[in-house]
């Protein structure tokens, strides 16, 4: 017996024996929601690669909830001088772009994921329409998107006139971006996109290279951009922004909290 004993013993303190292991914590279940906030500002908004604050700096911030099914909501805001400058009278305001959106993001296999839904973008107090030629500036679109891995291909649709243009439903917005991740909060995003506006002569295509550094959720960006539109229609200017050429190529720079 005393023989058995110290072989047990021996065999316990090897590992051989595991006579009262504590069993794993169990993993924290999944949040059923999320929420977060962002801050920032950029040292001009560019939207699809036009300058939409005549190439000074923009504030900007918003939120988003997302529930553990997928669907989601969310509101950004940017200050903006586009609307303002489009009047060569100066009478025009709206100094303030509040996008809402909300949709649904699943995955159709281990490779391919999904986002859908539709963004209103919102200018407050805006009175373009009073602008010979031009309409109210909110626009409502609806989206889809299909990512395989890195590879996001994403195509917007306005289901009324687009940024004040008049009779322009049905514009189409065709975006397609990489995320290149080199790891410790850097990526690297090229971008690619073709701005279709219906029935009128404003169609152009857009570039872009990113380059963010994610520092314990402050992001530092530098994104050298540009478009085609002054080679397809001369350059893009605004009354109330003078002689600036709005379109053109550019480095803009970022600095965003999430928290």
């Amino acid at each position: 017996m005393k023989i058995k004993n110290v072989l047990l013993a021996s065999l316990v303190m090897t590992g051989l024996v595991n006579v009262a292991k504590a069993a794993d914590p169990a993993p924290a279940p999944e949040p059923e929601s999320t929420l977060s906030f962002n801050l920032g500002v950029v040292s001009e908004y560019r939207y699809r690669g036009i300058s939409q604050s005549a190439k000074k700096p923009a504030v900007q911030g918003g939120f988003d909830y997302a529930d553990k099914s997928g669907a989601y909501i969310g509101a950004w805001a940017s200050s903006i001088t586009w609307i303002k400058d489009s009047d060569p009278k100066g009478s025009a305001k709206g100094p303030v772009e509040i996008d809402v959106y909300g949709g649904y993001k699943g995955a159709l296999s281990d490779d391919i994921a999904f986002d859908v839904g539709g963004l209103q973008y919102w200018y407050a107090t805006n009175n373009l329409a009073t602008v010979p030629g031009l309409v109210n500036a909110n626009t409502f679109e609806i989206y889809g998107a299909l990512s395989f891995g890195a590879l996001t291909a994403k195509l917007s649709n306005s289901t009324g006139n687009l940024f004040g243009a008049p009779n322009s439903k049905n514009s189409r917005y065709l975006d397609l971006s990489y995320t290149f991740d080199l790891g410790d909060g850097l990526t690297v995003v090229p971008h690619l996109g073709d701005q279709y506006v219906a029935n009128n002569p404003a169609s152009y295509s857009d570039y872009s290279i990113a380059i963010n550094k994610d520092m314990d959720g402050t992001v530092l960006s530098a994104t050298v951009l540009g478009t085609n539109f002054k080679t397809r229609h001369g350059d893009y200017v605004l009354p109330g922004s003078g002689t600036k050429e709005l379109s053109g190529a550019a480095l803009v720079l970022g600095l965003k909290k999430n928290f």
